[in-house]
């Protein structure tokens, strides 16, 4: 019986890796999305809490990931369990600053390319925040729904953005999702909570 447990236990496990059938876009669909787009877009103030796991060239990292946004500013903190390191990548008025490097505080107009200067991390961070909350960032993208109509897979600048598990809010947001851009580069955000500002 025990063993049945473990067996169980893990196809429980395997099942949850598996990706959700899709359905291609319709009209329909596509128009739910757009409205349910424009409900996010209409509240630009948000916050996540949850876990964040990121690789890029087989180096990475993970920790506690706590996400405020407020338009186009932002505040993500980022703690290591393990190392007990923690950074704070925040942008302000078009000016990007990330504090917790050893080298201090580094600032430059570009959150993403300052990320990856300072840690080797290819993290989409103004596409993310869109992707996060299951809406596509600007610019062209493909979308394939779920068997519940919510979004399965984006694909857009060059990623693949998947989710696996959605909460019951209206409208409703991703509780764990998968990006990858190619063999390389891989993000994976499970969120815990969902808040406001």
């Amino acid at each position: 019986m025990k063993r049945l447990g473990v067996v169980l236990l893990c196809a429980s496990a395997l099942a949850a890796c598996v990706p959700a059938p899709v359905r291609e876009a319709d009209a329909v669909l596509l128009a739910a999305q757009a409205e349910r787009e424009a409900r996010l877009a209409a509240d630009p103030a948000w916050q996540l809490s949850g876990r964040l796991a990121v690789s890029a060239n087989g180096e990475g990292g993970s920790g506690r990931l706590e996400w405020r946004q407020q338009g186009e500013d932002f505040e993500i903190r980022l703690a290591a369990p393990v190392t007990g390191k923690s950074w704070r990548l925040r942008q302000q008025g078009g000016l990007a600053t990330l504090e917790g490097m050893e080298e201090g505080a580094l600032t430059a107009p570009d959150a993403e390319a300052l990320l990856y200067e300072a840690t080797g991390w290819r993290l989409p961070v103004q596409a993310l925040a869109a992707w996060a909350r299951g809406a596509r960032a600007e610019g062209a993208a493909t979308i394939e729904f779920g068997p519940t109509g919510l979004p399965a897979l984006i694909s857009q600048r060059g990623w693949q953005v998947e989710y696996r598990e959605w909460d019951a809010a209206d409208p409703a947001r991703p509780r764990r999702i998968f990006a990858r851009q190619g063999e390389d580069a891989s993000v994976r955000l499970v969120v815990d909570a969902w808040g406001a500002r």
